[in-house]
């Protein structure tokens, strides 16, 4: 049997319970991200390229910080 995710709010979401939030869980390689919500959409990423994503976010530029 599938085991049932669990979701955790981003810390940058505001309070508990805030309507407009980021959640994300794992599983093994993956990370998954939705909106709260649209709990029905999913991206899904692995931690490689999801740290590649706030490294570039993170950068005063916006451009990417290191080659693929």
């Amino acid at each position: 049997m599938a085991q049932v995710p669990t979701w955790q709010k981003s810390s940058f979401s505001g309070d508990e319970d805030a309507p407009n939030c980021v959640e994300l869980t794992a599983t093994t390689g993956t990370i998954h991200l939705r909106e709260s919500e649209a709990p029905h959409t999913e991206l899904s990423t692995s931690p490689a390229q999801l740290a590649a994503l706030i490294r570039s976010v993170k950068s005063p530029t916006g451009h990417r910080t290191e080659a693929r």
